[in-house]
């Protein structure tokens, strides 16, 4: 219960950041910026999501690397869902670091793909927690 809850609260403050730093148009074609927030709101956010900092670019390279040394098929060309994806597992491991089956078998269900709706089993899995725990939440 206490995964799902921090899953769901993970996903209300993703949404709340890409609205709060989105530009749109009004119905008359004339442009709209909606409020900013702050880097600091931002990490707190995310921090209070369970979340760990968004990656720089060598830490995204490294994680999508290993990845991808894996089997090529977890990340199939969406480096972005695949960190998404990473980071919210690493939501998981902050709920749960001790729980590894259950945190095998949320990996197993976040981590799916065309080919592996089903998502990749529970030896895969484990191979993409540890990239995650290694990569993206070195310290949960």
């Amino acid at each position: 219960m206490r995964t799902r809850t921090t899953t769901t609260a993970a996903i209300i403050v993703a949404g709340l950041l890409v609205t709060l730093t989105a530009c749109g148009s009004s119905d008359d074609g004339k442009k709209t910026t909606k409020p900013t927030i702050s880097t600091e709101d931002r990490a707190a956010a995310r921090e209070k999501a369970g979340l760990p900092p968004k990656p720089d670019a060598a830490t995204t390279t490294a994680y999508i690397k290993a990845l991808n040394a894996i089997d090529a098929d977890i990340v199939h060309g969406k480096d972005e869902k695949a960190v998404d994806r990473g980071l919210n597992t690493c939501s998981s491991v902050k709920s749960s670091p001790k729980d590894q089956a259950k945190l095998v078998d949320l990996t197993n269900q976040r981590f799916t793909s065309p080919s592996h709706p089903e998502g990749h089993g529970a030896a895969t899995a484990e191979k993409i927690l540890k990239a995650a725990r290694t990569h993206l939440c070195p310290d949960f």
